[in-house]
């Protein structure tokens, strides 16, 4: 995915970046963000390429690299010193954190010429308050997700996903300087999802089936369970197309399917998907249930996993990631 990104932005940056209208002074660096950047290498190696690509651009001009400083943007809660400890000697930029929510304003107004980020968008702000409520019809009760959950649920989802990204595009249409660019990579499903499928959302579905094991041994309360959801939404290239421009603030200059669900990489081994599954819940898991539960949480979703022929075989994949390059319309 990091590969087929890397040839589209920068496709995008020699077509569509505005060096022209930039106008950047002598001494001033130009500003790129990473936001919920986390702290891997994949932001890093994202960055790098960024940068590169922009070079290229300015020089086409005949006009004189300028410096690039970079923030990076995440939660408060973030590794960032795992992040600035894995950043690379000599590298060409200067470089900050930015702690916070990217669904609030983090820059003053047109201060920023490239705005990136990856895998963050789909992380909701909180979890939608009507799937808690016990009297409302959306309350989403024995599951974790909404995936295989009522329409009232999935609805709910929806609802808070539109009114995060609608605030996330309300912050940086007034951060971006004329002639940036803002490009997004959100995991997400495809317009059609054909059956038998397996999505993140399956897995997640998986895991609730395996708290409620645990609930009915007794190693945890229904209750408990019950009040328990992961805040993560999967939108499609349709879905989230209609929520950007119903938001009116930016062009969709470019929107690409970057892995073909029948052509990505699947984790072959069951080790290596419980690690990725468990990756992601840990710490969502032990804030809400403690840490006891952990490992014996992922053994039975192991042995649930080993058991299903379905999550085994890579034609059932249905997960995807879309690339979306937006432009200011005022631009």
């Amino acid at each position: 995915m990091i590969e087929a990104a890397k040839v589209i932005i920068n496709e995008e940056i020699t077509r569509k970046l505005g060096v022209e209208k930039l106008s950047l002074a002598t001494s001033e660096p130009l500003k790129i963000a990473d936001l919920g950047c986390s702290c891997g290498l994949n932001t890093i190696l994202a960055i790098q390429n960024i940068i590169e690509a922009i070079k290229c651009k300015i020089q086409s001009h005949g006009l004189t690299s300028p410096e690039f400083q970079v923030f990076f943007n995440d939660q408060v809660t973030n590794d960032f010193n795992s992040l600035f400890a894995s950043l690379p000697v000599g590298r060409k930029y200067y470089a900050a954190g930015v702690p916070g929510s990217f669904h609030d304003r983090l820059f003053p107004k047109a201060s920023l010429h490239f705005i990136f980020s990856s895998c963050a968008l789909n992380i909701l702000s909180k979890v939608p308050e009507m799937v808690l409520d016990k009297t409302g019809p959306a309350w989403n009760k024995g599951r974790i997700h909404y995936t295989g959950a009522p329409k009232e649920v999935c609805k709910a989802y929806l609802d808070q996903f539109a009114k995060d990204i609608d605030s996330f595009l309300n912050a940086r249409v007034k951060e971006l300087s004329p002639g940036g660019l803002m490009a997004l990579i959100i995991p997400a499903l495809p317009d059609v999802v054909s059956h038998p499928q397996v999505t993140i959302g399956s897995e997640l579905e998986l895991v609730g089936s395996c708290l409620m094991d645990m609930a009915k041994m007794g190693i945890v309360s229904e209750a408990k369970v019950d009040a328990f959801n992961v805040p993560l939404y999967f939108t499609s290239p349709k879905e989230l197309q209609q929520i950007i421009e119903g938001n009116g603030c930016f062009s969709i200059e470019r929107m690409d399917i970057l892995n073909n669900p029948k052509h990505h990489i699947v984790m072959p081994q069951l080790g290596q998907r419980v690690q990725y599954i468990r990756a992601i819940l840990e710490m969502l898991i032990v804030k809400h249930f403690g840490a006891d539960i952990i490992d014996q949480l992922f053994e039975i979703y192991a042995r649930k996993l080993s058991e299903s022929t379905i999550f085994s075989n890579s034609e059932y994949q249905q997960s995807i990631a879309i690339f979306v390059l937006l432009k200011h319309k005022a631009n």
